[in-house]
Order: structure tokens, then C-alpha cells, then sequence
């Protein structure tokens, strides 16, 4: 093959869950995505930050990079035998210009894949409460596009529309809302017919507004409705208040931004979307490891051969999984430790390190009652025998307050670097983070330690940070936002559990 590839991907209209399962494939494949500004911003933090990114987006009156520019990206990435995805909202092929984009490609002989995406005529009205057929309503839907043609003329047939007595579906129509109505009135549909517009459906911003085809041109004026939204016209439109459910969740009608580190499997972002929330990760820090080393290797002897009682103590769950890790590389096991010693303890900062040993096989025999560092130690101190030796795997650049209590009371301590933190993002996900906390569309930053707040500030420079809200877990933490003049509240305890319960009690009754 002389070109790389083109695959469509519709991203669904901003609800990241809506993103299908190839669709996500796909990018994970991808060396070069080109994205709409109709992606929302949830499903672009989802992108892997290796990602070149090329934002063309268009939004209605405004083509800041006309379309046969784009087609020119498409094809120059190609050419370079790059994997391109052409990232879409909603579905490329319903409304999305999907079909001249991929003219272009076949007369360059470049192939190419359409993942087809939920379009948002149909995903956006269902989070509205408006089910688009109903056997006591309608058996019938039809998708309607709102824009004139070039030459200013509408193609819309508005008496044929009216004789189809079913759902009516306009894209992209809130500049044309008063033509519309106007055109269906004068075809002969009843003033009286239920209408409906519905504003950034499937995200955490949605409005909408459930009128009369009569009077939806001024209760729409009423509530400032603007783009992106879709009208939906027919006797369904009635239920939305019965049917209604988004905003009934516990989060429903939230955005937050996530700054812990992303974990395999199920995580805190996955329990606050569980509760209707819209989350936009950013990993603020990312944990690289420290290979095992002559520092590494002198630790694990000095510890061993003590012959005394020694402690293993844990910071983190990371810390748990990278030392675990360098263990077995090193040619070594927890025997060795354990048959070394007149007898070995381990010590974690709070549950979820516990919650990670224990995976491990391993019990905990000290948690301090509140999970912090300064904790940590002094508890430490009070219950170590004298003369142990205490060995730290933790990062680099660990906090200062774990050490002073255990080197006061005069114990042996190894501080050991297993791995490090550092901090990246990419530029543009970074400027579409930036505008959304700046336009109030972030409702809240959570904070899982004080280094997620150093590396959000690192990686955001240049925000104002006294618009952030923050939710942190543990004083800390919140110690280090308020630095920086962040508004903050913090958890009762130390854990994702209990930060989700304050995200609950802050959020929900304002919403």
C-alpha cells in the first residue's frame, strides 16, 4: 500500500459512554486523529496523549477551516501512511459530511473504514424523556436537516412533512427554529402539537425546553437556547416531564474533572459516571518506574541482613505494585525478606494501600486512623519496636512529613526511591480544559493527594486558579490547593468512598 488509512469514527453527541467499542478501538490504533468541535471533552481526555491531534472543528456559521481543507488533511496524513481517525460527532454519515469526506478518499484511491456512531437525533431526545416512537403516539420518525443550502433556499417540503403524522427530528435548526415552526403551521399541523428544543443533549449541560409549536419559538428566546440543539416536533414530546431520568441521577447535570491516575479496571471516574456524572480525566501525574538499581539492591540487603525486627511501610498503592515488581526482578521474594529478619511488619498509609497488599497476599499491620503522612509516622513511631529497621519504597519525591517522627525516635530508615512522578498533557486537551473551567462548565476538580495538585497546576499554567473548585481528600491536600487560591472542600475521610459522598452533598441539590 502507497497510503495509510482513514477510519470515520462517530463519537456519539458528548455522553462518553455513547462512544462505541470499535470506535474507541480505533483510536487506540490510530497515529493521528482530527477532531470536530462537536467531540466533547470527556471522550477527548479518553484519547492517549502519544495521539498526534488535529483540531478542525466547525460550528454553525463559523468554518474557521473550510471543508476541502480538511479533505486536504486527510489525505496528507494518509500519505504519510499514517492510521488517521476523522473523529465526528454523532454519526458521519447522518448529517456529518461524512459522504464528501469520503469522495475524496476514493478518488485518491486512499482506503478507508466508517465506524458508525449514535447519532444524536436519536440518543439526545432519550435523554430528554422524549422516546422518538411510541404506538400510542407515532409510528413513525424522520430526520430533518435545519441548514439552508449554500444559496440560501430550504429544501424542506414542510406539507409532506405534516401529512406523515410521525416524529420530527431537526438538526442543526435553532437559526431556522421560527422558519420551521412558521412552515408547519402554515402546512397545517396544530398550533397545539407538542415541540420541544433540546440544548447539548447527553452531556452534563443539557437543557430543554418542552413547549407547543405555537409558542417553542418564545420560550426558547426565554431560556437563551443556543447551538448545539435539535428541535423535535410531535405528540411524544409530551412525556419528556413523566419520562425524565438524566437529571433525576445523584450527579446528574455535573461535570468533573478527574485528576487522579488512571488504574486498570474499574476507578473513581467509572463511580461518579455510575451516578450521572460527565467526567474529563486528566492524570495529573503519572508514575514512571525507577528501575531496579545499586541503591535498590543495597536497601533490600542492609534490610535483610539487620537481624532485628523490620517494617515494610507503603505510601501508596503504586508503590505496592513497583516494589512487588523490582522484588521479583531483582531475583528476590518476600521469603527472603521474612527469613532475614527476627520478624518483618508492613505498614500503609490508608485502605486503598491496604486494599492493594492484600492483593498481594499480604496483610496490613498498621493503617493509621487518618490516612496521611504525618500519621503515618508518629504512629509508627509509638508502635515500632526500638531498633527496627524501617525500609520506605515510595516516589522520588515523597512527602516531607513521614520521615521527621522516625528518624527523631532514632530508628533505621531507608527511604527508597522506586519510582517517579512526572507531569504531561496534551496541548490541545490542555486549551479545551482551560475554557471549560473558564466558562464555568467544570463544576468541580477532584484531588486525591497533594501531588495531583502540584501536577494540575503544573500542567495548567496561565488558569486563574480562584475559579477552581476543588474537592480534595485529606487537609494535606487541601492545604496545598488553597496555595494557590483554589475554593475547596474536603472528604470526612480519606478515601474515594468518602469523596464521592461529599461530591453528593455538594452537587445534588444544587443541581
Amino acid at each position: 500500500m502507497n497510503s495509510g488509512k482513514v477510519w470515520f469514527v462517530g463519537a456519539g453527541p458528548g455522553d462518553g459512554g455513547l462512544l462505541t467499542i470499535k470506535g474507541k478501538a480505533a483510536i487506540e490504533l490510530s497515529d493521528v486523529i482530527v477532531y470536530d468541535a462537536l467531540v466533547s471533552l470527556e471522550i477527548l481526555s479518553q484519547i492517549p496523549k502519544e495521539k498526534e491531534m488535529i483540531y478542525v472543528g466547525k460550528n454553525s456559521g463559523h468554518h474557521p477551516i473550510p471543508q476541502n481543507q480538511i479533505n486536504e488533511i486527510l489525505l496528507n496524513e494518509a500519505r504519510k501512511r499514517k492510521k488517521v481517525v476523522r473523529l465526528k460527532g454523532g454519526d458521519p454519515f447522518v448529517f456529518g459530511r461524512g459522504g464528501e469526506e469520503v469522495e475524496t478518499l476514493i478518488q485518491e484511491g486512499v482506503p478507508f473504514e466508517v465506524v458508525s456512531g449514535v447519532t444524536a437525533g436519536v440518543a439526545v431526545p432519550a435523554y430528554g424523556g422524549i422516546p422518538l416512537t411510541h404506538r400510542d403516539y407515532t409510528s413513525s420518525v424522520h430526520f430533518i436537516t435545519g441548514h439552508h443550502r449554500k444559496d440560501g433556499e430550504s429544501t424542506i417540503d414542510y406539507p409532506a412533512l405534516v401529512k406523515l403524522d410521525g416524529t420530527l427530528v431537526f438538526y442543526m435548526g435553532v437559526t431556522a427554529m421560527k422558519e420551521i415552526c412558521d412552515g408547519l403551521l402554515l402546512a397545517g399541523m396544530s398550533e397545539n402539537t407538542p415541540a420541544a428544543v433540546l440544548e447539548k443533549g447527553t452531556t452534563a449541560k443539557q437543557r430543554r425546553v418542552v413547549s407547543s409549536l405555537k409558542n417553542l419559538v418564545i420560550d426558547a428566546e426565554e431560556m437563551q437556547i443556543s447551538a448545539p440543539a435539535l428541535i423535535v416536533i410531535g405528540k411524544v414530546c409530551s412525556l419528556s416531564k413523566e419520562f425524565q431520568w438524566a437529571e433525576n441521577r445523584p450527579l446528574g447535570g455535573r461535570q468533573f474533572l478527574v485528576t487522579r491516575p488512571r488504574k486498570p479496571g474499574k476507578g473513581f471516574g467509572d463511580k461518579l459516571r455510575e451516578l450521572g456524572a460527565q467526567v474529563v480525566e486528566l492524570p495529573a501525574i503519572e508514575t514512571v518506574e525507577i528501575p531496579p538499581n545499586k541503591e535498590f539492591k543495597e536497601s533490600i540487603s542492609s534490610f535483610i541482613q539487620r537481624k532485628t525486627e523490620g517494617w515494610l511501610v507503603f505510601t501508596s498503592p503504586v508503590g505496592v505494585q513497583v516494589f512487588m515488581r523490582q522484588l521479583l526482578e531483582s531475583k528476590w521474594d518476600l521469603r527472603d525478606l521474612v527469613f532475614g529478619l527476627e520478624k518483618m511488619k508492613i505498614g500503609a498509609i490508608g485502605s486503598a494501600t491496604a486494599k492493594e497488599l492484600k492483593e498481594w497476599g499480604l496483610q496490613a499491620d498498621l493503617v493509621p486512623a487518618k490516612y496521611c503522612a504525618r500519621e503515618l509516622g508518629e504512629e509508627l513511631a509509638r508502635t515500632a519496636r526500638k531498633g527496627s529497621h524501617i525500609l520506605i519504597p515510595r516516589a522520588r519525591k515523597g512527602s516531607e512529613e513521614l520521615l521527621p517522627p522516625l528518624l527523631e525516635a532514632g530508628f533505621k530508615v531507608d527511604d527508597l526511591a522506586v519510582y517517579d512522578t512526572c507531569h504531561s498533557i496534551h496541548t490541545e486537551l490542555k486549551v479545551q480544559i482551560q475554557n471549560g473551567i473558564e466558562r464555568g462548565e467544570i463544576d468541580g476538580v477532584t484531588f486525591t493527594s497533594a501531588s495531583c495538585v502540584q501536577g494540575f497546576v503544573k500542567t495548567m499554567d496561565c488558569l486563574d486558579y480562584s475559579k477552581v473548585q476543588g474537592v480534595c481528600i485529606g487537609e494535606q491536600t487541601r492545604a496545598e490547593a488553597e496555595k494557590y487560591g483554589m475554593k475547596v472542600v474536603v472528604s470526612k475521610e480519606a478515601t474515594i468512598e468518602s469523596m464521592t459522598e461529599k461530591l453528593i452533598e455538594e452537587y445534588r441539590e444544587k443541581v
